[in-house]
């Protein structure tokens, strides 16, 4: 049994809102002054930790969740005046058309459009004033090469440039998650990582490591990911990931999954394995199949995976996302690592009570009202039935500023060190503000904050709710 993390081990609060979500003038959220702004916001209210999702090149339907690389940063990401402060643009460049600067929801096509032609304009000047033999440069070349060669090679054939563009784009993003970085921890915040388990057949990672996956002869996956039929889903999800070759990860001592959590350390002080429960049992289902239907549950090497990464990185603060088919064996190992579970609040009211109740919850754990899947809570509760309506007020007060604040205020409360909420619940927005439906292929991952939204009131009411739920920074 293994010893719980420090920065796991006290009240802690925090808010779960992703960099796209940001407000800017340039059709999504980035690196610069909007995070910055974001950062000195929640300083103020006196919480000390900021989710994100996951920050690598997206895939299909703009997913976050769908990365082309476990390594890379997705260079929307990038903030334009930054490299306006780096002498690689003039200020003139970074001004957008009207139509992109009013956009209320994230435009990547938009965003795409617009940030193209001056990040190849950025680096001709990086080339023609030599930095591409500079020692920072060449240094980032050399520490990054087992997975930054596999993504220049990937990107160059399949998004265009050559290989040397794509390199200079990430050292540009590392160098501004750096700056990042410092500020939060100037201000003692905390970032929060998230790490999908599978990634997809479109990605450098499956086309530099095939051995690695369920693949045949021919490239396509033999076995895919995805989960069971249930009560909400008559065919199950079929998510289609290539499942692992988990016999060639082994005989590499897990190599290529404890660089992928090393990664993840070099850009988060905290990061959640996303699908924890596959690393115990997957439904893997034929590769050529139409639904999730013909899956079946089969046991991975889980236990071992974490012994070897626990052995070369002892003191990385790993957060289980254990949502879904949670059996004993998936807590043991849980617990057997000292990973904190998830909890949301949004499910803990569904029967009479029960180990999900907020003054139930295990100290080592984490706590919501909801996640980038669910619906934002005020939307949540106007399809409650009554007699559950009845049960939470009961249980937590009456929601005199809304449901958004009770729920809210029993993740506070409860006995979950750590206290997680999404912006959108901060504010008390509608359906329309809700980040991700599961199962729609479009249309998600849009939602941003409106100027105004951070609002200083707001703040201060999360302040002296830290404070007499003993989470105060």
């Amino acid at each position: 049994m293994r010893s719980t993390h420090r920065s796991l081990d006290r009240r802690r609060a925090g808010v779960l809102l992703h960099l796209t979500s940001l407000p800017g003038p340039h059709g999504i959220g980035d690196l610069g002054r909007p995070a910055s702004r974001f950062m000195k916001w929640l300083e103020t209210s006196g919480w000390d930790l900021w989710q994100v999702l996951p920050i690598g090149p997206i895939g299909k339907g703009d997913s976050p969740y769908s990365s082309a690389s476990s390594f890379a940063i997705e260079p929307l990401l990038v903030s334009l005046e930054g490299l306006v402060d780096e002498g690689l643009l003039a200020p003139s460049a970074l001004r957008a058309p009207t139509s992109l600067k009013t956009r209320i929801r994230a435009d990547y096509s938009g965003a795409r459009r617009f940030k193209a032609p001056r990040w190849d304009t950025a680096f001709e000047a990086f080339t023609e004033l030599r930095r591409d033999r500079s020692r920072s440069y060449l240094g980032f070349l050399e520490r990054s090469e087992h997975w930054l060669g596999p993504w220049c090679r990937w990107a160059a054939e399949h998004r265009g440039g050559d290989e040397d563009f794509h390199a200079f784009q990430q050292f540009i993003l590392e160098g501004q998650w750096k700056q990042l970085r410092t500020e939060a921890r100037r201000r003692r915040i905390s970032l929060f990582g998230d790490l999908p388990i599978f990634v997809p057949m479109e990605s450098a990672d499956v086309e530099s490591n095939p051995k690695l996956f369920q693949l045949e002869r021919n490239g396509r996956p033999r076995l895919v990911s995805g989960t069971p039929p249930d009560s909400f889903s008559r065919n199950g999800q079929l998510w289609g990931h290539p499942q692992y070759r988990w016999p060639e990860h082994r005989r590499s001592e897990y190599r290529w999954w404890i660089e992928r959590i090393r990664r993840q350390f070099q850009l988060f002080d905290l990061v959640r394995i996303d699908h924890f429960i596959g690393l115990l049992h997957a439904w893997m289902i034929p590769g050529n199949a139409r639904s999730a239907r013909g899956g079946q549950w089969r046991k991975v090497p889980g236990r071992e995976l974490l012994e070897a990464i626990h052995a070369e990185l002892p003191d990385c603060a790993l957060v289980a996302e254990d949502l879904g088919r949670v059996t004993p064996a998936v807590r043991k190992l849980r617990d057997d690592f000292a990973l904190p579970g998830m909890f949301l609040l949004q499910h803990a009211f569904d029967t009479d009570g029960g180990p999900a109740l907020p003054h139930a919850l295990p100290e080592h754990s984490v706590a919501y009202t909801g996640t980038h899947d669910n619906d934002t809570t005020v939307s949540w509760w106007k399809g409650l039935p009554p007699s559950t309506r009845q049960r939470i007020t009961e249980y937590g007060g009456s929601p005199t500023r809304g449901p958004h604040e009770l729920m809210t205020r029993l993740v506070m409360s409860s006995r979950a060190n750590l206290g997680i909420i999404p912006m959108q619940d901060l504010l008390g927005l509608d359906g329309k503000s809700r980040m991700n439906i599961p199962g729609k292929p479009s249309g998600n991952w849009r939602w941003r904050l409106g100027k105004g939204m951070l609002d200083i009131r707001v703040a201060r009411r999360m302040n002296r709710l830290a404070a007499v739920t003993g989470r105060l920074t």
